[in-house]
Formats: structure tokens, C-alpha cells, sequence
């Protein structure tokens, strides 16, 4: 189960910092006539595969069956994804600065927390190790 958490740990930073250069890359682009910012979706495959053990297990009995959800933490990857579908000016680029300031701002605080919360596993293990 400790491999299953750091597992967790490792692909939510790996989403993070992901979601952390679309938006970098939004923002540099915020001027530039027709440009599509992109957005990182992750979270919800993640909690898939940590909330499978409480659903129902669907058995796939062909190659060609679709799967229900990833299967394992190695089959989450965060999705770029470009947004066509909304316009915030005239020349067709709908970056808003503010709105990608304020993401921006929201996932460096979720990789503060999640660093610090893989510290303090790290920690308890020194602690565990060392016989204290």
C-alpha cells in the first residue's frame, strides 16, 4: 500500500506541474491574435483508480471492450486539452489574465501542499527507520 501512495503522489505533482506550464504557456500567449489556451484535466482519472477498490469490478473479456477507467496509476495521464469553445476578445484568443493568474496561484498552492505532505511520509519513514 506505501508503493500505491507514492504513486499517487508522484502522478498528482506530475498533473500539477503539467497544469502549471498550459497556464505559463496561456499567459505568455495572452496577446497573441487567435490563440486557444489549454487547460490540464488529471484529477478525475486519479480518483478513479484510488476509488476503484470501491466500485464494482467490471471484467473485460476482450481486447476490444471499452475499459471502464484506467486500470492502475501508470495508466494516468494528465489531458491537455484546448479550448475552442469560448472567446474573450474580438481577435479570437480567449485568454483571460486574471483567470489564469488566479489557476496559476491555485496549483502552485496544491504542489506547496503535496510536497510538503510527501515530506512529512518521508519524514515519518526516517523516523520508523531510525528505530525512534
Amino acid at each position: 500500500m506505501m508503493g500505491f501512495t507514492w504513486d499517487v503522489i508522484e502522478k498528482d505533482l506530475q498533473g500539477l506541474a503539467a497544469r502549471f506550464s498550459a497556464t505559463s504557456r496561456n499567459i505568455a500567449n495572452a496577446n497573441t491574435p487567435g490563440y486557444a489556451k489549454r487547460n490540464v484535466s488529471f484529477e478525475d482519472q486519479l480518483r478513479d483508480v484510488i476509488e476503484s477498490g470501491k466500485k464494482l469490478k467490471m471484467t473485460r473479456t476482450d481486447k476490444g471492450h471499452i475499459p471502464t477507467s484506467p486500470y492502475s496509476i501508470a495508466t494516468v495521464h494528465p489531458a491537455e486539452i484546448k479550448v475552442t469553445d469560448e472567446k474573450y476578445r474580438l481577435d479570437g484568443n480567449n485568454v483571460d489574465p486574471e483567470r489564469e493568474m488566479s489557476i496559476l496561484s491555485e496549483t502552485r498552492m496544491q504542489y506547496t501542499a503535496m510536497s510538503r505532505f510527501a515530506a512529512k511520509k518521508l519524514n515519518g519513514l526516517r523516523t520508523v527507520i531510525a528505530g525512534r
